[in-house]
């Protein structure tokens, strides 16, 4: 058995956190993937994995020989997919991550059309709402939505990204439409606990600078979808990602305001860590979701 099959196994098993989960994600028993790792820790003399009944940790020994190993089998998986690339032949799996508000969204539907049309590439996607360490963690592509910092990262923008203030027509009928956005302190307003501002949102002020509005109301949830939900029911005042607002204000059950106050948006990215060699099964789900958005804007 050589080298590689066993480094395979052990970052396998390290991702799925477990064998019998591993197991369950490529096909192959835990016994086999307990072996191979066993084998690949009297190679290296060194644990690797502490095995309890109940729980499953790395040793310092194995977190140091993950990051390396798991960086060594995608720059091997990159160079065997730009063989394949150069015969019309690109295939594999791409470990992405994502939020859920953008699968949960109509934006989503890219992720799908693009396993229609790659039948032979997996998308294994991870909807977390938290920025996931992608390194670390293994990912090869993740799709955020905001104003990107992290210098260490390579980011492609697929579309523009705002927001928007919107309320029923009812909430507005009876609570006025706010003219500054100080207004909405004194108005019901739904708050989404997991959005970056939570009960502070921001605007741009009088003289064009950022300000803060505290705002408060009948109703607290983490979701957009249920925010929406919740000002289109009439509960208040809220404010959405522009993508999640769009099919409520086309059918006019939403109404946007302050629309002139929003301050400028960041936009959504497909993001990929430094690597020597982008996999070619990556650079196409990346070119196909640049040319997705580009054809549904208004999506």
């Amino acid at each position: 058995m050589d080298t590689l099959t066993r480094m395979r196994a052990f970052v396998d098993v390290v991702e799925a956190e477990g064998f019998s989960a591993a197991g369950r994600r490529i096909g192959r028993s835990k016994a086999l993937l307990s072996k191979y790792v066993r084998e690949l820790e009297d190679e290296l003399g060194a644990l690797l994995i502490n095995r309890t009944t109940r729980q499953f940790s790395l040793t310092e020994a194995g977190h140091t020989y993950y990051r390396r190993a798991s960086e060594l089998i995608r720059e091997i998986d990159s160079l065997a997919d730009e063989v394949r690339e150069s015969s019309g032949d690109v295939r594999g799996r791409i470990k992405l991550s994502a939020a859920r508000t953008f699968a949960d969204a109509p934006v989503g539907q890219s992720l799908i059309d693009f396993a229609k049309d790659h039948p032979d590439i997996v998308l294994e996607i991870h909807l977390d709402d938290r920025f996931v360490d992608m390194v670390e963690e293994g990912f090869d592509l993740a799709i955020r939505i905001s104003r990107l910092e992290n210098s260490s990262l390579i980011a492609r923008r697929l579309a523009p990204f705002g927001v928007k203030i919107c309320a029923s027509p009812q909430t507005i009928a009876a609570h006025g439409r706010p003219a500054r956005p100080q207004d909405l302190s004194k108005l019901p307003c739904i708050v989404d606990t997991n959005g970056r501002w939570m009960s502070n949102w921001p605007f741009l002020g009088d003289s064009g600078e950022t300000i803060s509005v505290s705002v408060s109301g009948p109703i607290e949830v983490n979701s957009p979808m249920a925010t929406r939900a919740a000002a289109v029911a009439g509960l208040g005042f809220a404010i959405l990602p522009d993508f999640i607002a769009a099919p409520e204000l086309d059918s006019g059950r939403l109404v946007a305001v302050l629309e002139d106050r929003a301050l400028p948006g960041g936009g959504i990215f497909a993001v990929y860590p430094h690597r020597r060699y982008l996999p070619a099964k990556v650079r196409v789900l990346v070119d196909f979701l640049a040319r997705w958005f580009k054809d549904h804007h208004d999506a």
